[in-house]
This record gives C-alpha cells, sequence and structure tokens, in this order.
C-alpha cells in the first residue's frame, strides 16, 4: 500500500502555449503559477511518445518524453534532467493513441503528478496503472509550492472504488497481487434492475460475479459502477506486445502461463514498411533494429503461448491491420473485445463492447482473463435520412467530432451510440468509420446494435448459423438513460475536412480558408482501407480516368488495403488495375503512414497531405500539415492537387451507385 501523504519536492513544469517560456522553464527557472498564462491543449500520445520513441519500452523512454510535442522545443533529456516532479497542462491530456510508453515515459523522467484541465480516459487508466499521479485539480499546485504533505485521497477523488484502490496500492500488479491474495476485493454489484443502453447490458451480461467460480453475470449496471468484465476476444501488436511481456514476467513469474491462449491473439501489423521510410538519423540511432527486435519478441511470446499470430504476407506488408481482421475473423455480438490499440472501439460495429487498453491491463488480462471497467456514461447518436452522393460517413464523424460537445472534452470516457433509421441503412463498413473513430471524441467506444446486416456479413464470412447469431443479438431498452441524445440528417451533412492538429477541427468544405494545395493523398488505414473505401476510391477514380485525368503531376497518391481479404476483393472488382491507370502506389496492408510508419507519410514540415485516416495530431504521420477528409474528397483531391469536394469530379447529382 502506498503512502498516505505524499510530499512533492521537484520542480513543476508549465506546458505552456508560448515556446520561448517553456525553453526558460527547461533551462531552470521557476514560474510562479498563473490562471491566466495559456496552457497547451490536447497534447496527445504520439507528441509525448513518438511512434520511433516506443520502439523502446524501458527506461530508456525517460530520455524521450515529450520530444514530439508541437514546436519542437522540447530535446532528448530535457524532461528527466529538468528536476521536475509535476508537469501541468490544459485541456485532453493523453489524448490519442492508448499507447502506455507515453505516461510510462513521464514516469521514467521523474515526473510523479501530472495536473490538466482534463484527463482523457486510456491516458488516466494507464497512468493509474503504473502509479503516476493525476489530478484535474489546480488548486493543489500553490499546495504543491509551499511544501505542503498531500494526502493520497486527493488523487482518488471522483474515482471509482477499484480505481481509488490501484491509486493507493501504487499501480495494477501491486493491487492485483492483493485482490488475488484476498486482501481487497472490489465492491459487491447491487445496482438494482433498471433499463439499460447496449454496452450496460454486455457489461452487466460479462461481469466476474465471483472470480474463485468463475460466475458470471449481475441483475443490472449503472454508470458509475466499478467491476471486472470478462473478455471473449484479447489482442495486442508488436509495438505492444513486447513491453506487456515483461510486465507479464515481471510480476507473475517466467513460468506465468496465458489463460485460454484461444482467445488470444497478436499482430505484427503496425511496422512492416519501417524500413522503406526511416530516415537515416534514426537508423543510425539503431531504432530499424530495435524496431524488428518488437516484432521478434512478439514472434517468440506468440510461440511460447501457443497464440495466433497475424504475421507478415507473403506478398508483401501484413495479413491484415488488426482492426479489420477483428472484424473480419475474430469479434461477435455481445462480446467483451479489448486491445492494445485505442481503436479496437471500431469491432462496436458488430454489437460488440470494444476499447483499448495499456499494456499493463492487457498482460493482466493475460492471466486474469478480465479487465476492470467502470460503467460508461452513453451518448445516442440518432441518425436519419440518407447521405448525399458526395458524402460519406467519414464526413459525418468529422462533423460529429466538430460539435462543442466534444470540442470542450464533455466527450471523454463516454460511450458513442450510432442508431436510428440512418445507421440502418449504411453499410457495415460505413457503420465501422462511425465506431472507429468514436475515440477521436475522447470517448470509451462505439457501438452500434446488430442486426440482420451483421447477421448476414458473418454468416457469409464466417459461417456461422443464423440462428446462433441472433441469439447473440442485444438492444438498448426503449427507455435506457442516455447523458445526451443527439439528432443528425444526414441528408444535412456536407463533405467535410479536419484541418491539421487535432480530428476535432472539422469544417465544411465551402469554409476552408483559401486553397489548399496538396502534396500527398492518402486512402488507407484502418478507417480508410475496407471495401467501401475502395469502392469510393474506384468511383471517383473511373470518373477521372472518363475525363482524361490522372493523379495530379508532383502528387504522391497512395492507396493502402486494410486486409489482404480487401485487396482481394480490390482485384476482383477490377479496382487495381483502374488505380494503376490512374497514377496511384497500391500498399500492403499495415498500418503504415498513419503512424509514420510507411508510404503516404511527410518527409517535411512544408507538406501538405490529405488523408482518409483517423488522426492529424502534430508528427502522427510525419512532419508536414494533415487535413482529414473522406475517401472521396482524398481521391478527388488527388486528381485536382488541391482540396476539392468530391462533386468537382462526380458532379452534383452524381449517381452513389456508379
Amino acid at each position: 500500500m502506498a503512502a498516505d501523504t505524499i510530499r512533492f519536492t521537484g520542480r513543476i513544469l508549465y506546458l505552456t502555449e508560448d515556446p520561448e517560456l517553456l525553453r526558460r522553464q527547461l533551462d531552470g527557472e521557476d514560474l510562479d503559477f498563473d490562471p491566466d498564462r495559456p496552457l497547451r491543449d490536447n497534447i496527445s500520445t504520439d507528441e509525448i511518445t513518438p511512434g520511433w520513441v516506443c520502439f523502446y519500452y524501458d527506461e530508456t523512454l525517460g530520455r524521450y518524453s515529450m520530444v514530439g510535442l508541437k514546436g519542437g522545443v522540447i530535446e532528448r533529456d530535457d524532461l528527466k534532467n529538468g528536476g521536475f516532479d509535476v508537469i501541468v497542462s490544459g485541456l485532453s491530456k493523453g489524448c490519442g493513441s492508448s499507447r502506455e510508453t507515453a505516461p510510462f515515459s513521464e514516469k521514467a523522467a521523474g515526473i510523479r503528478l501530472v495536473i490538466a484541465k482534463s484527463i482523457e480516459k486510456i491516458y488516466g487508466q494507464n497512468c493509474q496503472n503504473i502509479g503516476l499521479l493525476t489530478s484535474t485539480d489546480f488548486g493543489l499546485i500553490e499546495r504543491i509550492r509551499k511544501g505542503e504533505a498531500i494526502s493520497i485521497d486527493e488523487f482518488t477523488k471522483g474515482l471509482d472504488p477499484i480505481s481509488a484502490d490501484i491509486v493507493r496500492h501504487g499501480g495494477l500488479f501491486a493491487y492485483n497481487r492483493a485482490r488475488m491474495a484476498g486482501e481487497v476485493s472490489p465492491p459487491t454489484i447491487e445496482t438494482a434492475p433498471r433499463p439499460m443502453t447496449l454496452v450496460e447490458k454486455i457489461i452487466a451480461q460479462n461481469t466476474v460475479a465471483d472470480a474463485k467460480e468463475g460466475r458470471l453475470g449481475v441483475p443490472a449496471v449503472k454508470p458509475g459502477d466499478a467491476l471486472f468484465v470478462r473478455t471473449g476476444v484479447r489482442f495486442s501488436h508488436e509495438y505492444v506486445t513486447p513491453m506487456a511481456d515483461a510486465l507479464f514476467r515481471s510480476a507473475l513469474g517466467e513460468d506465468a502461463e496465458v489463460t485460454d491462449p484461444e482467445s488470444v491473439f497478436t499482430f505484427r501489423d503496425h511496422l512492416t514498411f519501417l524500413g522503406d521510410v526511416m530516415p537515416e538519423e534514426k537508423r543510425k540511432m539503431g531504432l530499424l533494429e530495435k524496431a524488428d527486435g518488437l516484432a521478434t519478441t512478439q514472434s517468440g511470446f506468440s510461440e511460447r503461448h501457443g497464440l495466433k499470430l497475424y504475421g507478415e504476407s507473403p506478398s508483401g506488408g501484413s495479413e491484415a491491420i488488426c482492426h479489420n481482421a477483428v472484424i473480419e475473423d475474430l469479434a461477435l455480438p455481445g462480446d467483451v473485445v479489448i486491445g492494445t490499440d485505442s481503436h479496437t472501439c471500431m469491432a462496436g460495429v458488430l454489437g460488440a463492447f470494444a476499447f483499448g487498453v495499456g499494456s499493463t491491463d492487457m498482460a493482466n488480462s493475460w492471466y486474469t482473463k478480465d479487465v476492470r471497467v467502470r460503467v460508461p456514461e452513453s451518448v445516442r447518436f440518432v441518425l436519419k435520412g440518407e447521405l448525399k452522393p458526395d458524402v460519406s460517413a467519414k464526413d459525418v464523424m468529422l462533423h460529429i467530432l466538430s460539435q462543442p460537445f466534444f470540442r470542450t472534452s464533455k466527450g471523454i470516457g463516454k460511450v458513442l451510440e450510432f442508431a436510428g433509421p440512418g445507421v440502418a441503412g449504411l453499410s457495415l463498413d460505413e457503420r465501422a468509420t462511425l465506431t472507429n473513430m468514436a475515440v477521436e471524441a475522447g470517448g470509451f467506444t462505439g457501438i452500434i446494435e446488430a442486426d440482420e446486416v451483421i447477421v448476414d456479413y458473418l454468416h457469409e464470412q464466417r459461417g456461422i448459423a443464423k440462428e446462433e447469431l441472433r441469439a447473440r443479438l442485444i438492444q438498448s431498452d426503449p427507455d435506457a438513460e442516455y447523458l445526451e441524445t443527439f439528432e443528425i440528417d444526414l441528408g444535412a451533412v456536407t463533405p467535410m475536412v479536419a484541418t491539421p492538429g487535432d480530428p476535432r477541427n472539422g469544417v465544411a468544405m465551402d469554409a476552408l480558408d483559401g486553397e489548399v494545395k496538396i502534396d500527398i493523398a492518402y486512402g488507407g488505414s484502418c478507417t480508410g482501407g475496407k471495401k467501401s473505401d475502395m469502392d469510393m476510391y474506384a468511383r471517383v477514380m473511373k470518373a477521372a480516368l472518363a475525363q482524361g485525368r490522372k493523379v495530379a503531376e508532383g502528387v504522391e497518391c497512395y492507396i493502402q488495403f486494410g486486409s489482404q481479404q480487401i485487396r482481394k476483393y480490390a482485384e476482383e472488382q477490377g479496382y487495381t488495375k483502374v488505380f494503376e491507370e490512374a497514377g496511384v502506389t497500391m500498399i500492403d496492408p499495415s498500418c503504415g503512414a498513419c503512424i509514420n510508419a510507411g508510404p503516404g507519410a511527410s518527409r517535411t514540415k512544408e507538406q501538405v497531405s490529405v488523408s482518409a485516416q483517423n488522426r492529424n495530431f502534430p508528427g502522427r504521420s510525419g512532419p508536414g500539415q494533415v487535413y482529414l477528409a473522406s475517401p472521396l474528397t482524398v481521391a478527388a483531391s488527388a486528381i485536382f492537387g488541391k482540396i476539392v469536394p468530391p462533386d468537382t469530379l462526380l458532379g452534383p447529382v452524381a449517381d452513389a451507385a456508379e
């Protein structure tokens, strides 16, 4: 158990909007607290530990903490050598990827407390897991400056009982050792039967009611209930598996075995093209060898425990991006799915409760098969009407993300439940775009009730009997309670783009400030590499070829497939020939450019990209500026060499079926 009080004797670092003021602190100047001083908002985990930093998974991470912060002020060893105990920032600290390397790097650099106006859900949970304290109480700053001993209870305010106990024990593994020894127990769920949302029903069915007897299920749950839930699918990729494996063996011994290995999967899907794009200065640091070592370590772990490894494909790249494969092969309606990637929520399209976790949570689940959950509140989006022919689900999500509810961090930790006749009219792939990007809102996950579209898909894809699938379908109760309900008229949504820096920077195309010339057009990632996305790219490229046009001179246009199944689909439809004729470079499956680890990423700060991926945080896809857009817009922009709406090629009354 951690001490009852904590005294912070080190310095306080304010992550200010003013880069000069930030540099002065790193050089030794201490600032007084000024509540009117602008602090950096939306500091993503990509900035805390850029992709290349994640090739490390030990104390070395502390040397590189914050080196990706916008503006490039913080350099190697700056944070570690600064003598800082506390780091302070604005809204949405830790948005973006679920990578636990981010808080681990801060802790390894000497940080003991993170203070921010709001803290993203996965980042905050990862901090708890490793014993890094967090708070949104700026009143603590003056008390810390005065040298006051702060009660540990200050850092458990607002937390559920399990999270509070984890903080008091100094981390998840320490808590679980006490839990397994019977020294601490999760609270008994005593929520009386009540109308429940879709996610609440899945949680209630899978709640671990008695860990020793393996008994599952409680009558009901409500938002705020803290519990452990039994998982159905657990997966990790090569970025994270080695760190989780090291934690697993450190906590449980070298002979520790994975429980139920048939439900655990590993993916070599993030770094398969890294060697094609890694700059020479990174190679000289030995980072390519480090990255290759991650895959080797993961392969050994998978073989040791008898796990299914989705590896490299003989034809190039990966068998599949993990999220696409989970939908194609693994998850089912009503499942609890956890993965070491924030876009695990994409599997919510199947009516599964799917969410990203960090290394410690995954390592814990390998042993216990469960994961802790605080029942989240749900926000319901009722979609009505039909999309215009030049609008896609990506435009809908960029519109939703631009709303004040999400731009002011109210969406942090919430479930985004999509419903209504507008959803019913969307294909599975288009629905998956909605659930995939729920995490861009800071959400816990996204989910859609499984219906006959899902039943037909899973029956055809995996040969599962329709009766068996229908027995798994779950629906929200008509009188379930939601934090907020929003209605979206799909017919009123127009082509959107998110301007560089944050997916929440969405604006309608006609509101763009002037002409935006592009250097790169990238169609791919788990979000933009699905079958329906291929349909959209091909539709635009066919129209371009019919008009005697190809990819504009000076523009690099890439289309990357989300899985080998999707590539095969594109080949069978004749799309690959269309892409080739139009001047597109096709890439085999991998996360690639989306994480600055493959063709399609920018190479200089001056380059401008328009991308169908899901994130455009600083440095996420190279040093350049990234605009997010739909597959239709990406393809049309590639043809004209600047960001243009799809109807520039397709015409305002184009038939979506063409």
